[in-house]
């Protein structure tokens, strides 16, 4: 039987449960949104949708809930990808690896300094 997502996240310790919920969340979010061939999406694609989600969700504060959750890189997002990948909640092509989600850009960057204030 497969395991839930909550199973997942405590057998390895590693990231939350709305950590791994974010991410599985994300997929169908770029899938939709994102991705200009919705049947495969690259890490780097996934990445994007990512961002653009965790935006709209929390804006300023995004940089903040997914470092909340130890998620400080897209390298982060692979590693849940590939855990999820593991346990069959998500597929990859033989031509995908987890080096797909390194650095494909600093979180700094696009969820802090984007945001300008007003003065």
């Amino acid at each position: 039987m497969k395991k839930n997502l909550e199973q997942i996240a405590t057998e390895d310790g590693r990231f939350s449960i709305p950590a791994i919920r974010f991410v599985y969340e994300g997929l169908g979010y770029t899938a939709k949104n994102v991705a200009s061939e919705p049947k495969h999406v690259s890490g780097e694609t996934l990445c994007e949708g990512l961002r653009k989600l965790a935006i709209e969700k929390w804006g300023r504060l995004a940089l903040l809930v997914l470092n909340s959750w130890d998620i400080e890189s897209t390298r982060d997002f692979g590693e849940i990808v590939y855990l999820m990948i593991r346990h069959e909640w998500m597929s990859a092509q033989p031509t995908d690896s987890i080096d797909d989600f390194d650095d494909v850009y600093d979180f700094r960057t696009v969820f802090k300094s984007q945001f300008k204030f007003r003065t």
